[in-house]
Parts: C-alpha cells; sequence; structure tokens
C-alpha cells in the first residue's frame, strides 16, 4: 500500500548513517559527536531533558541551525551531505531526502491559510507536480492519514481541526516530499495519550510500508519505548547509552538514564490531599457557559458548570476535542463570539464586562500556556517579559518594574541575572517558568494554566507542578489547571472536573473522578 494511495513507492536500501555530529558555537562544542545508524522501516527514539541537544541535533540534521552555531559531520542517505554545507547545498534535500515533523502543529500551520494550501504548494515544490495533480495527490494524502472528509478538511483553517487532526495534517507535509528520513520532533507533547499513541502506531504503519527511517526526538521515555527499535539517551549533547527498549528499562547502565526512568514514576505519586471546606464564596463561578463555533455542527462547550475558591486547585482534564481549551479561552475573553452564560469572578460577570472593566479584572488573573517558547516574545529580555504586565497596567516605574521581575524569578527558583537573558538561551523548564513568573507579576488571584507542563521533560514536569503547587500554598491562588495529563492533575488538583464532547460529565475529588475515568475508559 502506499502513503498517498497515488505512486509514493516505498524506500529500499542502505540504511541512513549520521557520523561525526557535532555543533559549535564558536570554538566552543555544544553538541557531540554523535553517530548513529537508522536501517529504513526502522525507529531510533532520541530522548533527553530540556536543553540535552534534541533541538539542536534536529536543526543540523536539517541545516537550519540558528546564527552564529556551525554544524559538522555527514549523513549518508546515500547521497553523502555533510552537514557543514552551505544552504544553497540543503535546498535540495530539504523536505525531500530529510523531512522534519516539528513539535506544535497550531504554530507550525499559517493561522491565516487553509491547510490544503501549503500541502498542495508542497506537493509542487518538491515534487513538480501542476496544481490540478498536485491537488489530487493532497486529497489522497490526507484520505490515507485517515483524516475524516478531505475535501472538506482541507479548506479548514488550522484553528478549526482538533489537535490529532492537526499533527496529521503535519505529517502529510513531511510525507509530501516522499523522504527517506523522517525527523519527528516531539510529535505527541500536544496531544493526549490515546491520540499521542494513535499518532505513533500511524507513524509506524508508514514506516514499515514506506521503508522509512524514523528519528523520534522526545522527552517521555516510556511512549518512546513502545514504538523505537532502538532508543540513545542524550546528556548535554552527548549519547550516554544506546539499547533496545527492553535492555534498557530491565537494566539501564548509565546514572543519567536511572534518573530519567525515576521521573517518570510521577504517575504513581498520590492524588493532591483535599482543601478544607471554606464557607466563603467562591472566588469563580462558571454557570451554564457554552461555545459554539462558526460552521461547527455541535458546540465545543455545552452548559458547563463549576465553582472554584481560593486556595483550591480545579483540574479540567480531557481529550483532544473535549473542550477545555475552548473553556479556558471562553474564561478569559480570547473568544470574540459564540460564547453563551456566565463567569463571575467575586460575582462580576467577566463575559459581560466592557472594554475597561475588562482590563481591570484581568489584572486579577495570570495566565501560563502550554509552550512557553511560543508564548514567550523571543525579541525581549526575560526581565521585560516578566515586567511587561506591569507596564500594561501601568504598575510602577521602569526600576521597580525592573526589581518586581527579579523577585519574581527568584521566587520561581530562577537565578534573577537570567532576566537579561532571551528565551532561546533558557531551556524549556526555565522559559515555563519565566511564563510562570510574568503570570505573577500582577499578584493576581486567579492563575489559568492551560497545559503548561505538557511540553516539559518528566524531570522538569515534576519540578514545575511542585512550583505551582507552593506558589498556591503561599499565595492562596484560585488555580484552574487544564489539561489531558491525569498523573499532573493526581498532583496538584484537590478537585477535577472531567469534559467529554463538551459536557461536563463529573466533577467531584481528583481520586475519585480520575480512578472512575481510569474504570470507565
Amino acid at each position: 500500500m502506499s502513503a498517498t494511495g497515488g505512486d509514493v513507492v516505498a524506500h529500499a536500501g542502505a540504511a541512513i548513517t549520521v557520523d561525526g555530529l557535532e555543533v559549535f558555537a564558536g570554538t566552543r562544542r555544544l553538541l557531540g559527536p554523535l553517530a548513529f545508524t537508522i536501517a529504513p522501516g526502522e525507529c531510533l527514539g532520541l530522548v533527553g531533558e530540556s536543553g540535552s541537544g534534541k533541538s539542536l541535533t534536529i536543526a543540523a540534521l536539517l541545516g537550519l541551525l540558528p546564527a552564529g552555531l556551525r554544524a559538522a559531520g555527514t549523513v549518508m542517505l546515500p547521497p553523502r551531505l555533510d552537514l557543514a554545507a552551505p544552504d544553497a547545498a540543503w535546498r535540495q534535500w530539504r523536505g525531500r531526502a530529510i523531512a522534519w515533523m516539528p513539535q506544535d502543529p497550531l504554530a507550525s500551520l499559517h493561522p491565516l491559510r487553509r491547510v490544503g494550501a501549503p500541502l498542495v504548494e508542497s506537493l509542487r515544490l518538491l515534487r513538480g507536480l501542476d496544481a490540478g495533480p498536485a491537488r489530487a495527490e493532497a486529497l489522497a494524502l490526507a484520505e490515507r492519514l485517515r483524516l475524516p472528509d478531505p475535501p472538506a478538511l482541507l479548506r479548514r483553517f488550522p484553528h478549526e481541526l482538533s489537535g490529532g487532526q492537526r499533527q496529521r495534517v503535519l505529517l502529510a507535509l513531511a510525507l509530501a516530499g516522499r523522504p527517506r528520513l523522517l525527523l519527528a520532533d516531539e510529535p505527541t507533547s500536544a496531544l493526549d495519550p490515546r491520540l499521542a499513541e494513535e499518532s505513533l502506531l500511524l507513524i509506524g504503519e508508514l514506516r514499515r510500508e514506506l521503508g522509512l527511517a524514523v528519528l523520534l526526538v522526545s522527552h517521555d521515555l516510556p511512549l518512546v519505548a513502545r514504538h523505537a527499535q532502538q532508543i540513545a539517551v542524550l546528556q548535554q549533547g552527548e549519547i550516554v547509552e544506546r539499547d533496545s527498549p527492553a535492555a534498557l528499562f530491565a537494566a539501564p547502565a548509565h546514572p543519567y538514564t536511572r534518573q530519567l526512568l525515576a521521573a517518570d514514576r510521577l504517575a504513581d505519586a498520590p492524588a493532591a490531599a483535599p482543601a478544607a471546606t471554606d464557607a466563603t464564596p467562591p472566588l469563580l463561578q462558571a454557570e451554564a457557559v457554552a461555545v459554539h463555533y462558526p460552521r461547527a455542527p455541535a458546540p465545543a462547550v455545552a452548559g458547563v458548570h463549576f465553582e472554584l475558591r481560593r486556595g483550591e486547585c480545579l483540574a479540567l482534564v480531557g481529550e483532544s476535542g473535549s473542550g477545555k481549551s475552548s473553556l479556558g479561552r471562553a474564561l478569559l475573553r480570547l473568544l470574540r463570539r459564540g460564547v453563551a452564560g456566565h463567569f463571575r469572578l467575586d460575582g462580576e460577570d467577566l463575559l459581560a464586562a466592557d472594554a475597561g472593566r475588562l482590563r481591570a479584572l484581568r489584572r486579577r488573573i495570570g495566565v501560563v500556556f502550554q509552550d512557553p517558547y511560543a508564548s514567550l516574545d523571543p525579541r525581549m529580555r526575560v526581565d521585560d517579559i516578566v515586567a511587561e504586565p506591569l507596564r500594561i497596567h501601568g504598575i510602577g516605574d521602569r526600576a521597580s518594574r525592573r526589581a518586581t521581575a527579579r523577585d519574581l524569578l527568584r521566587d520561581v527558583g530562577l537565578d534573577p541575572d537570567l532576566g537579561a537573558r532571551r528565551p532561546a538561551r533558557m531551556s524549556g523548564g526555565q522559559r515555563q517558568r519565566v511564563a510562570i513568573a510574568r503570570a505573577l507579576a500582577t499578584a493576581p488571584e486567579l492563575l489559568v494554566c492551560d497545559e503548561a507542563v505538557s511540553a516539559l521533560d518528566a524531570h522538569h514536569r515534576a519540578s514545575v507542578l511542585a512550583l505551582l503547587a507552593r506558589l498556591k500554598a503561599e499565595r492562596g491562588l484560585a488555580l484552574l489547571f487544564i489539561t489531558h495529563d491525569f498523573a499532573a492533575a493526581r498532583a496538584l488538583a484537590e478537585r477535577t472536573a472531567l469534559l467529554a464532547d463538551g459536557r461536563l460529565r463529573a466533577i467531584g475529588p481528583t481520586a475519585e473522578i480520575l480512578a472512575e475515568a481510569a474504570r470507565t475508559g
């Protein structure tokens, strides 16, 4: 079976070999030397914490290193590619011999272009197809990737697709040039466990059918172990251990591998202790909240009710498409229309507030988004990022705002001297702590976290969850924690609300709700 139902043929022949891969900043080596081989139809998992060098490896293999960095080494596809070759030499191979499936589909797809447009464009550019055949091939590829109603779906915009559908569009874009090597960069970090498993099963099916070599980059060691034939563990730019998943889990040889396996035991942590009964009125009330997107056949959220008190964490859990993020966007007034019901903050309706009053109310709400790299302005220094809410709300002068930013960095466990850096020079865990510091700048009473730890490796996920728990207790924050990660909800939330198909299915103590969800699937 072909990948598109059209003329894609299976790859055969020699394995792909990477030899002597290194990345330098001036004379300082940041990565390598790395050497590995991937046979046709095989998956090699590359795992490590944020800052271990996974993203540098991907960028070097694509010839897309940031300015100031240089690569050395070779890739034997064949042909033999020099990793230090200029960009002009890479252009004939990028997308054809080597393709990339990036991490965040919503950030990677153009928000103002229908999703079929870049796919048709890629097919024309990479395979020289005319417009008509390219459109037909795009439809066949979408059908092969099991996207529903391809003619209609390819006419939609990225925000009109679910997370799993957007991820499959990225996979279609990667396969358009019929590559021999697919670089899958954290392809499941934004997906719930069921969709993550389905996505990797589909990639596995395609690599076997097409003889496609896959480098699966991830921080999720157990997930990679279920889908890769070999695992390489990367620490501080070096591969410290490589073995089969079974051998690696049975007897990890390197201390760092043992540390990664220990960090993934977060799922076994006990649920957060129930909060003491509070007779005071709730800080936040959701009353009959509904969200309906234009042209959608059914509401994304339908009649949701819940309450949240100070010092309490309520987790909103559900699969992709359950309505949890739509509910969060409605609360934050990030949806301009299609929202009904009430969100009351200390009794005042956020949805009915005019522009002036909404600005004042937003000062009392902090927000932490899923991907800190996408939510932090890459042009700004960390000090200015953290102080930006103070500037927007006219709080203090420049000197006092800078001092507050430094205090907040210290409070979230960062060295205040990091304030002089830009986000690109920080690890994922550090960037998320910067995002939390920014969210706390105006001393909010309500903190909304939308998948705030799903893009982090196990070690950083555990430390950020511990940080949120400490801040909640110390500041008396009401914390609305939106997640698909049952383990994270168990570690942080006293109560959990379970959403499915836009409806509230159950709400109550976290241990009870998650146990029931596990029993019923």
